[in-house]
Parts: C-alpha cells; sequence; structure tokens
C-alpha cells in the first residue's frame, strides 16, 4: 500500500516540491513531480535548474526520450513511465489517478485557503481508504 505524506503550510510549493525531490534523489529513489498544468510543470523545471546553488537537479519531462535514464520526472499528465517511480509528488489540487503506482506519496499543501481546502479534501479521500497518513508542518520545520 502506498506511504502517503502531507506536507502542509508550504508557502512555496513549487520550492517544497523541489526540496523533495532532491532528498529523494539523494536516497536514489526516482520521482514523478506531477504538475498538471503545463504553466506549473515549467516552473517546476525551471526550479530544478536552480533550486541548489552548487548544483542542480538532473530532470527532465516525463515524455521526455531521456525519461527511462533519469530519476527525476516531471508529468503534466498520466504518463506511462510514471509506474517506475517510487515517489510521487503531486503539485495538484486533486488526488493524481494513479497514485498507486508509487510506493510513496508526497502532498504538498498551500498556506492559503484555497490550498488547505483542496488538501483537507485529499487528506479525507486518502483517509477515507484506509491509507496511514502522515503530517508535517512546514510552518513549524522544513521538509
Amino acid at each position: 500500500m502506498t506511504s502517503i505524506d502531507f506536507y502542509f503550510n508550504a508557502d512555496d510549493r513549487l520550492g517544497v516540491a523541489c526540496r523533495l525531490a532532491g532528498k529523494a534523489l539523494q536516497q536514489k529513489k526516482r520521482v514523478l513531480i506531477y504538475a498538471p498544468q503545463p504553466e506549473m510543470a515549467q516552473k517546476v523545471d525551471r526550479l530544478l535548474w536552480v533550486s541548489n546553488a552548487t548544483s542542480f537537479i538532473p530532470h527532465c519531462y516525463a515524455h521526455d526520450p531521456l525519461a527511462a535514464e533519469t530519476l527525476v520526472l516531471i508529468a503534466s499528465d498520466d504518463a506511462p513511465q510514471a509506474a517506475a517511480c517510487e515517489v510521487l509528488v503531486n503539485l495538484s489540487p486533486e488526488c493524481p489517478p494513479f497514485f498507486e503506482r508509487h510506493e510513496r506519496l508526497l502532498e504538498v499543501v498551500a498556506q492559503d485557503d484555497e490550498g488547505r481546502q483542496s488538501g483537507r479534501a485529499r487528506f479525507k479521500f486518502y483517509r477515507d481508504r484506509g491509507y496511514a497518513l502522515r503530517s508535517h508542518d512546514l510552518a513549524k520545520a522544513g521538509p
């Protein structure tokens, strides 16, 4: 069963997603960042190049020919390559339809009212289906 972690009170959801992807990469885990809006996917792409002052997080889009060789992928759709990733970082306001394919799901929840509401709905969805959930309050500590 997929292990699910919620990161609440993210003041910069995309930045948090990049940091989480970087941590998973350090653990040699394959990561899919699900950013359903193309503009959001492009922002994540740019952030992964500059998220660390001394290096970058190697990545590509899930449909790229190099996806099979890359540990961090970005997808705006239900990419078939998503099945091969251990960690899914969700930036959608909804539950990804393919989250069960992954060992871990990382939900990044914004501080604003809209972000909290959609985060609560996703939390309830997973809880009602019997998933064990862990919560991390980013207002108290970093990811």
